[in-house]
């Protein structure tokens, strides 16, 4: 159900050989297959996550594919200090600030997720691109599914009326718009320009 989002976001984001992709939310690292087949060895994948469990679960699929090129940090997306953040990632080989970030399904489990929002940005090269995938109601004949979809998502913890895909159609140029399973799944990618100051 959900595996289209996550395909459709990865191909709209773009992410290049050799890029740094930070993903945020990355939970058990669902992504990280199909950010490394686009990056490559050279590249380098950034997961966050609050949850530590998650986190180990990531862990473990980056060493059983034996992917060097993982970087995993424990942190909350709405408080973290992007400083103390940037030097970490520096701290375990990575770059300070990423060429693209993605976030799937994960803003909309952060009650304050324009904060977390904030804070992706300040991760980011000043011309990065950006991909947020996440659900709402569905539309047309599948609003008939419309309480199996409340369901599933208060089931896991996410808002299904936050939209957070919104804030890559605020702050980004080029934006590129995408919907799956009767628009349940919104997926939104965008350049982001970010004042270097």
């Amino acid at each position: 159900m959900y595996r289209a989002g996550r395909d459709r976001g990865i191909e709209a984001l773009g992410p290049r050989p050799g890029e740094q992709v930070l993903d945020v939310g990355c939970g058990t690292g669902l992504n990280f297959a199909l950010l490394r087949g686009r990056i490559g060895p050279a590249g380098t994948i950034i997961g966050i996550d609050r949850s530590a469990q998650m986190l180990e679960q990531a862990r473990r699929r980056a060493a059983r594919a034996g992917w060097k090129n993982v970087i995993l940090i424990q942190a909350d997306a709405v408080f973290l200090d992007p400083a103390a953040i940037r030097s970490t990632i520096q701290g375990q080989g990575g770059s300070p600030e990423s060429d693209a970030a993605l976030a799937t399904y994960s803003l909309s489990l952060m009650p304050e997720w324009r904060r977390a929002w904030t804070n992706l940005k300040a991760l980011l090269k000043a011309e990065a691109r950006v991909a947020v995938v996440d659900m709402k109601v569905p539309e047309g004949w599948a609003r008939l599914l419309t309480p199996l979809a409340w369901a599933a998502c208060a089931l896991g913890g996410a808002d299904i009326t936050a939209h957070p895909w919104q804030a890559v159609e605020e702050d980004c140029t080029n934006v590129l718009r995408s919907s799956a399973r009767a628009g349940h799944l919104q997926i939104r990618a965008g350049a982001f320009h970010k004042d270097p100051s």
